[in-house]
């Protein structure tokens, strides 16, 4: 069964904020009108465009605000991760982006792990710039230097 939604934030490979779509009855019920991205498309919310627009915008705007002071924190921030290494400077497992989310949110930033763009998990010592995608035109690099435990 489709459903006729109102987007209230850009949702990748959907729409932008305004857009009315028809998605899944699932998707608009379990996913988008929970978390806030979406309200159905009913007369009274298609009166009501012009207030959810301007509602969207303001959101957008927070959100990227809110990203943009993230970013900045992030780019101040120089994290050490000790791990244990042999020779050669290779480490004994590795340092994922899971890792790194938990040594930010002890720095007192939260970031979803899956927000931190590593091509591969880090195995050896020195020091890396990870790329961390806070937003759609948002990114910032956090310094990661990997010690000898």
């Amino acid at each position: 069964m489709q459903t006729r939604v109102i987007l209230l934030e850009t949702v990748e490979k959907l729409g932008k904020p305004g857009d009315q779509v028809t998605v899944a009855g699932g998707y608009a019920r379990n996913f988008l009108i929970p978390q806030g991205q979406a309200v159905e498309a009913t007369p009274g919310n298609l009166r009501a465009l012009g207030q959810i627009k301007a509602r969207a915008a303001k959101r957008q705007d927070r959100v990227l605000r809110e990203a943009r002071e993230k970013g900045e924190r992030l780019t101040s921030l120089a994290l050490t991760l000790p791990r244990a290494a042999g020779e050669q400077d290779r480490l004994f497992g590795s340092v994922t982006a899971l890792d790194i989310a938990e040594a930010l949110a002890k720095e007192g930033v939260q970031v979803d792990r899956r927000r931190i763009i590593l091509a591969e998990p880090i195995k050896a010592l020195g020091e890396f710039r990870v790329p961390v995608r806070l937003h759609a035109g948002v990114a910032a690099e956090v310094r990661v230097t990997v010690v000898r435990a």
